[in-house]
């Protein structure tokens, strides 16, 4: 196809996090761009939503994310100053676990690898910062991230969405995307009132994603969100400027993590892992509450944090998208120029969403992105599949 027939340079199916970052940065480049949303902006029915999102530059997951968190920040608060409401908050940041735990170790090793300014912090000296945090194991030992904070999600995304719309970008929300479709040269993008075609697509539908790319393995699973208030509801120590954000490891298998409250949320708690986060079918996922809901984390705020009252005050619903390794995949499945996918959050995307965004936003324009992606590129898990000759996404009722 000739570039003139083409509605849009580029279009991205799917604006929650990493989609309303890409087309703004897609935007503030220059393309032509084309959004598309199944609900609005800041929705609360999939993956991108419950007042704050934890943020850290210290990475344990991978060290390569250092420099993703940190572009993050910088366009984080780029948002935050063009749009004049709160996105990112610093609060600084505490994990504590044994010396060779994941949270300790992981977070040194990426620390050490970008010579970030951590400080590391004795049992006896996290007791004495963080009286809020109890009956700490004698292995016990902290690290202080100064760099790490809270994000607001549903800000940030009204806020990138809003940049994008200021830049250029078309947006079109409470639109149902039905099919995508690769055809020679370009895309066609089906809604049920008209057809887009453009020269390539970002694809950033979250838990959906695993139903238009069958072959990436995606696991989408109902995550609970909670909120605790204090046991003295006019102890002040739970704000957030007293009791920040964290990562603890309560014993050998469990951790949670959390932060304060602030203007409008409470103290937010949650596990790393509870066997109540089912897999599900993200069209038919149970947005019901049970305590079952909370039985694990209130376990474990009982044990680590008794100053709170353990049965929280508020829980709701998200979805979580797993991939095996627990790294996201952002990329051109099967090197397609046509086709970029962002996904596989495995609960810890969001804080890095505005610069998965840029990312996205260099591997459309052909420019050099500014980390090594080989750790969240979806062709790890594609090398070696054959891909049919006429190969096109399987799209079905999408809730883009």
């Amino acid at each position: 196809m000739r570039p003139s027939e083409f509605d849009a340079d580029i279009a991205v199916v799917g604006l929650g996090a990493m989609g309303a970052n890409a087309a703004w940065r897609l935007a503030e480049r220059g393309l032509k761009v084309i959004g598309i949303e199944r609900y609005h902006p800041g929705h609360v029915l999939g993956s991108s939503h419950g007042k704050t999102r934890v943020f850290r530059v210290a990475c344990l997951e991978h060290p390569n994310l250092v420099p993703l968190a940190r572009r993050s920040r910088e366009l984080w608060t780029t948002l935050q100053e063009k749009s004049g409401t709160s996105v990112i908050r610093d609060t600084g940041a505490v994990m504590i676990g044994p010396e060779d735990s994941e949270v300790i170790a992981g977070t040194l090793a990426a620390a050490t690898a970008h010579d970030l300014p951590v400080v590391r912090l004795t049992r006896e000296e996290l007791q004495r910062r963080f009286p809020q945090h109890q009956n700490l194991e004698p292995d016990h030992v902290g690290i202080w991230d100064p760099e790490a904070g809270v994000v607001h999600p549903e800000a940030g995304i009204v806020a990138a969405v809003d940049a994008a719309r200021a830049a250029g970008a078309t947006i079109y929300t409470d639109t149902k995307v039905t099919d995508i479709e690769l055809i020679d040269g370009g895309v066609v993008v089906t809604t049920p009132t008209r057809r887009f075609t453009v020269a390539q697509v970002v694809v950033t539908t979250g838990a959906w994603l695993s139903k238009l790319m069958p072959e990436l393995p995606l696991t989408p699973l109902r995550t609970p969100m909670m909120w605790f208030e204090p046991a003295d509801r006019n102890d002040p120590s739970f704000r957030l400027e007293s009791f920040p954000t964290f990562i603890r490891a309560v014993d050998t298998n469990n951790w949670i993590w959390g932060h304060g409250s602030g203007d409008g949320f409470a103290v937010k708690v949650g596990p790393d892992r509870d066997p109540n986060f089912r897999e599900v079918d993200p069209d038919t996922v149970d947005r019901g509450i049970s305590p079952a809901d909370w039985r694990l984390v209130s376990e474990l705020v009982s044990k680590a944090l008794p100053g709170l009252n353990p049965v929280p005050v508020l829980t709701t619903t998200c979805m979580v998208t797993h991939s095996p390794d627990g790294h996201f995949q952002i990329g051109r499945p099967y090197d397609d120029p046509r086709l970029i996918v962002g996904g596989g959050c495995s609960g810890h995307a969001f804080k890095h969403a505005s610069g998965i965004g840029e990312i996205i936003a260099q591997i459309a324009c052909g420019e050099e992105p500014f980390i090594d992606l080989a750790f969240v590129d979806p062709n790890r898990f594609l090398r070696g599949q054959d891909r049919a000759p006429a190969y096109r996404p399987r799209y079905i009722e999408s809730r883009a």
